[in-house]
């Protein structure tokens, strides 16, 4: 089975298994989810994630965050640039998601980043997903 957008397909699974309240979630490994996991961890948005080897095939393993109070780390997290129809931003434009207490993931020349430092770093994107 093809899939046209992974990463909404990743995005998706994440957003699932917090209203189910799982513990964690495996999404198919690529370079690009490897650094969306890896961005949402500095964040503090997830616990951890590993890459699991299963012969051919990898998976990330990513561990969900929730509170004492069982509330979720991760509120809303929202594709925004899909494969129908990109949204690229320049180093201006890049927006601040609810004022700056979430982040915007954007794919630039020098690799995946948040809005923060993309801003710092003076690079625009394409946009990915938005998470707060």
């Amino acid at each position: 089975m093809s899939m046209t957008d992974p990463i909404a397909d990743m995005l998706t699974k994440v957003r699932n298994a917090i209203q189910a309240r799982h513990k964690d979630v495996s999404v198919t490994l690529s370079n690009v989810k490897k650094d969306i996991a890896r961005i949402l961890k500095e964040e503090g948005y997830i616990k951890d994630f590993s890459i699991v080897k299963d012969g051919v095939k990898s998976t990330i393993k990513i561990q969900l965050k929730y509170s004492q109070a069982k509330k979720n780390a991760i509120s809303n997290i929202k594709r925004i640039s899909k494969p129908g129809l990109r949204v690229y931003v320049g180093k201006e434009e890049i927006p601040k998601v609810l004022n700056g207490l979430g982040i915007s993931i954007v794919s630039t020349s020098k690799g995946l980043m948040t809005d923060k430092v993309a801003r710092e770093q003076g690079v625009g994107g394409e946009l990915l997903c938005t998470v707060f």
